[in-house]
């Protein structure tokens, strides 16, 4: 490896990176997808910025896929498995078996040596964690019922990894000849290497617990922050390079000293100071990753590539979607959960590379495999959004979405969404001895709700029959408190057109919301973290030295200016100069509401001391 030519390679990788990341978070594709776009980019498919270096910053580039492992060990806490044993082991388990075999069949059937077909069928089975997990969170769906299936399956993927590791050396028909130099246990026969492994794993564990902690503490002491970042990396390095030496796989070792380090007192420590050097090395290795894919290979063979892709999607999609449904999920459930996971991941990369080296597979196999993986992680986002705009409305349309509840009661109040908002009003309502009827369209919450008392209804309150049924015509105030931004717009045109008598009490996710509430006629409007934040400064206040009760006016003027600019910046929401012109003038018109509230009368004081006990 020649210094200069590696600077250079690196310094083009570090500014596609500085470029791509923003980028691709602004059109909404994902980090991941932009650092594989700006690979292919600077890749010498297309500018040829990088290229014989290629390789040397590749191998610096993996070490960020062992962080990555290190620091998915630490989150892995043994009571956090446990307690998630039943769909972690259950779903996860039966999806990588299953989705292995099918793979590994149809490989073996277009002609794959039964071997590498294995190989194949558990290089493809994984998906991409930070792919499907960031994708879930900006729809907010990794919650839900779906959501959180995902997530044990991608949880039982990465744990995965250690076997896998340690199970593809029976299959080898040769070892690795970059490690043949090094490797203490390279010739001995495939029986005895998988003992090694075993006996490896043994030693780290053991090491974790009786060695590494003590050591931590004694690092921690010295105050010294860098020490302690120095510290961590050198067990990340030490163990990489003690594992190669016998031949075993540095994320094998990382990953399960994460994972004895996740009880740690200094875990989150660890997850702080590494944080920054897996991020930006994983940059690296998704770019390297994009400029390494063989677009010879894909010009040469298109139609077999494409064909390829198509095939692995549609076939993973219909294993991930009978899994779902033999754990009795839902039809739309289970094509969220076929969608979300349906495409390749990170560590198949990481697999691919240990195959290789095995002689599972030969060097075109392995390109076409990260060919597939690659594209099938790029057209991850689309497969989402067809499932949203093609195959959700097919099932409401087929009527296999559950059927709104017969609702067989009214009252004065009508509360549509009972989560976390909801719920809070629903309680303190019901305390005071008044009724509610409470409608939500998540089943699983109503079911899981259902089993402590809550008697809820299934149904979308956003519709005119079921909102009559509820009672609206009788009903009084209607309090919207759903998690959807959308569909609180919708609940809000529906009962001001159709029962217009309603005083609505609305939820709204931010301050832009609250103006389009407002703007609807709505002027009971409760923007979702206002009144808890406001408590928190209030509570800030005291500290600081201010007087309780003075804090506490000040609070209440904050809030009740703040309420009246909101509602005068909804009246002219389209004019971005106007509410410049709003936003600048109720900054000092604030100080001077606020320095006035300190000169309030003692009579004042007093009123501030019953409110604020009566609250309390």
């Amino acid at each position: 490896m020649h210094l200069p030519e590696f600077l250079l390679g690196a310094f083009v990788y570090l500014a596609a990176a500085v470029i791509a990341a923003p980028v691709a978070s602004r059109l909404g594709l994902g980090s991941v997808l932009g650092y594989l776009a700006a690979g292919i980019l600077i890749g010498p498919a297309v500018l040829g910025l990088v290229g014989s270096e290629g390789q040397d910053v590749m191998h610096f580039a993996e070490f960020g896929v062992i962080v990555m492992l290190f620091l998915v060990g630490l989150e892995l806490q043994p009571s956090k498995l446990w307690s998630l044993r039943k769909p972690i082991l259950g779903l996860g388990g039966l999806q990588v078996v299953a989705t292995s075999a099918a793979i590994a069949f149809a490989a073996y059937f277009i002609g794959l040596d039964w071997r590498a077909a294995v190989a194949a069928g558990l290089i493809l089975a994984m998906s991409s964690t930070a792919i499907v997990i960031q994708s879930l969170n900006e729809r907010g769906q990794l919650k839900t019922f779906a959501g959180q299936s995902s997530f044990s399956v991608l949880l039982f993927q990465d744990i995965a990894i250690i076997p896998m590791l340690a199970l593809l050396p029976l299959l080898a028909v040769r070892q690795s000849t970059s490690h043949a130099s090094t490797s203490l246990i390279a010739e001995f026969p495939a029986w005895a290497q998988t003992l090694s492994v075993l006996a490896a794993v043994a030693a780290i564990v053991l090491a974790g617990r009786y060695l590494m902690r003590p050591l931590f503490r004694y690092v921690a002491q010295s105050g010294i922050r860098e020490i302690f970042v120095a510290f961590a990396l050198l067990i990340v390095v030490g163990i990489t390079l003690m594992m190669q030496f016998v031949g075993l796989s540095a994320a094998l070792g990382t990953f399960l000293a994460g994972v004895v380090l996740a009880e740690s007192e200094y875990r989150h420590e660890l997850e702080m100071d590494l944080d920054p050097f897996k991020g930006l090395l994983l940059a690296v290795f998704f770019m390297a990753v994009g400029a390494g894919i063989d677009f010879n290979l894909l010009m040469a063979n298109p139609l077999q590539i494409i064909g390829l892709v198509v095939g692995f999607v549609v076939l993973k999609l219909v294993v991930l979607y009978v899994i779902a449904r033999i754990f009795r999920m839902k039809g739309p459930d289970s094509a969220h959960f076929a969608f979300s996971l349906a495409q390749g991941g990170e560590f198949a990369f990481v697999l691919i590379s240990f195959c290789l080296g095995l002689g599972l597979l030969l060097a075109g196999q392995a390109a076409v495999l990260v060919a597939i993986v690659a594209i099938s992680m790029a057209l991850a986002p689309m497969l989402m959004i067809t499932n949203e705009n093609f195959i959700q409305p097919f099932f409401a349309r087929g009527g296999q979405v559950r059927d709104a509840d017969v609702i067989d009661e009214s009252a004065r109040v009508i509360i549509a969404g009972h989560g976390r908002f909801g719920m809070t009003v629903g309680r303190l309502l019901q305390a005071k001895g008044y009724k509610a009827v409470v409608l939500d369209h998540d089943a699983e919450q109503i079911d899981a709700l259902r089993r402590f008392g809550f008697k809820l209804f299934y149904g979308d309150a956003s519709r005119v029959d079921l909102l009559e049924a509820a009672g609206a015509r009788t009903a009084e105030v209607l309090v919207i408190a759903i998690d959807e931004r959308e569909k609180i717009s919708e609940i809000v045109a529906t009962a001001r057109k159709h029962f217009p008598h309603l005083r609505i009490f609305s939820r709204a996710f931010d301050r832009v919301h609250a103006y389009e509430i407002l703007n609807a006629g709505v002027e009971d409007v409760y923007r979702e973290v206002f009144a808890s934040s406001l408590d928190m400064g209030e509570k800030v206040l005291i500290a600081l030295g201010q007087d309780p009760l003075e804090a506490h006016r000040a609070a209440k003027a904050f809030k009740s200016f703040d309420e009246k600019i909101v509602r005068e910046q909804a009246r002219h929401a389209g004019d971005s100069e106007k509410m410049v012109d709003i936003v600048r003038n109720s900054r000092a018109e604030l100080s001077r509401v606020l320095a006035g509230d300190r000169a309030i009368s003692p009579l004042a004081g007093d009123e501030a001391r019953e409110d604020s006990n009566g609250r309390s």
